[in-house]
């Protein structure tokens, strides 16, 4: 899952960011309004982080002129502002859910997947081809009901390409989902995770299609 970060305070951007990362999310960080415009205008992100009181550009404006040109992307309001007026505010911009500061990261991640299962059109979190299951909630894998122990960057391979059974997912799309700005980035890094996968869980329903990509689910003509 790829995330954007909207946080001015350099220490806690940094911890949030840090810390999301260690669970497997792709989180970009930029630290004021208009920056968080130009980002948001030009690229895709599975969730937003939104402060409210940023230099530049408050985070209010920064939510309208995103839903003002269409965009659903989910949106959690992080903000040390608690007064139900400030609340009711993000809320009536556009804010999927509000968490006051400070918080704990399991509460964040919970509604993370709450607004994203959401916006998916989920109604359960569970993640589901043939014998074998993801679960976001738990970040629990099975395989024919036997527990398979991933890493993070594992577990969100698996959860990109469970999200679209049988849809080609390309390497840059799958790249965007495991790495932010500024993460070094091997040429092979998919294919190995690939291979850890396939090693771990089977190789007759993780596929690859060369030129195009991968994707999860019984094997088609041209996939390998």
């Amino acid at each position: 899952m790829r995330l954007l970060l909207v946080e001015d305070d350099p220490m806690i951007g940094d911890t949030l960011r840090e810390a999301l990362r260690r669970q497997g999310f792709a989180a970009d960080w930029v630290r004021d309004g208009q920056a968080a415009d130009a980002v948001l205008a030009s690229e895709r992100f599975d969730a937003v982080l939104l402060d409210l009181g940023l230099p530049r550009r408050s985070g209010i404006e920064v939510l309208k002129t995103l839903r003002a040109r269409g965009d659903v992307t989910p949106v959690i309001v992080l903000t040390a502002r608690d007064a139900l007026s400030d609340k009711v505010a993000g809320l009536d911009a556009g804010a999927d859910d509000y968490l006051i500061k400070p918080f704990e990261l399991d509460e964040l991640l919970a509604r993370l997947r709450a607004v994203t299962r959401r916006g998916g059109g989920r109604a359960t979190p569970m993640l589901e081809v043939a014998d074998l299951r993801l679960d976001p909630a738990t970040r629990e894998v099975t395989r024919a009901g036997r527990p398979i122990l991933l890493s993070a960057r594992e577990f969100a391979l698996l959860e990109a390409l469970l999200e679209r059974p049988g849809a080609i997912v390309s390497r840059a799309q799958l790249e965007d989902r495991l790495y932010g700005w500024g993460e070094e980035l091997e040429s092979n890094a998919i294919s190995v995770y690939m291979h850890q996968l396939r090693k771990k869980l089977g190789a007759d329903l993780l596929h690859t299609v060369r030129g195009l990509g991968y994707y999860a689910g019984p094997e088609k003509g041209g996939a390998a």
